[in-house]
Order: C-alpha cells, then structure tokens, then sequence
C-alpha cells in the first residue's frame, strides 16, 4: 500500500516544480534545504512532507524517462 498525502502537500509541491523545476533533484536531503530556502514553510514536519513527495514525482519521472529510452533502442 502507499502513502496517502494530504492534498495540500500534493498542491505545494506541484507548484514548487512548476517554478523551480531545475533545482530539484532525486536526493531528498538536497530537496529539503531548496524548499527551507525559497519557501517559508515554517513547519519541519510539512516541509519534510512536500520534499518527500517532490522526490517522489521526480524519482517517478526519471524511471520513466530512462524506461522509454530502453523500449526506443
């Protein structure tokens, strides 16, 4: 089973990799001080909560990518 994340988490999140796509990366340490750095976000608990889920989408993202360079080739 996965996790269930609130709604507001998923909607931060996907509006910090609308704007900042190119600063984030597949390490969710790096992810969580870019989030402490151009948000103001000043729970730790919700700050950790959208840095896991931008992880996430972007971990998603990469697998695909390089899934569908395999299939091409």
């Amino acid at each position: 089973m996965g996790n269930v994340r609130p709604e507001h988490v998923k909607r931060v999140a996907r509006e910090l990799l609308r704007r900042y796509a190119d600063k984030f990366t597949t390490n969710f340490d790096e992810n969580k001080e870019i989030i402490q750095s151009v948000t103001n976000i000043a729970s730790t608990k919700l700050r950790n909560r959208v840095a896991g889920y931008v992880t996430r989408i972007l971990a998603t993202q990469v697998a695909q990518t390089s899934q569908s360079n395999e299939e091409a080739e």
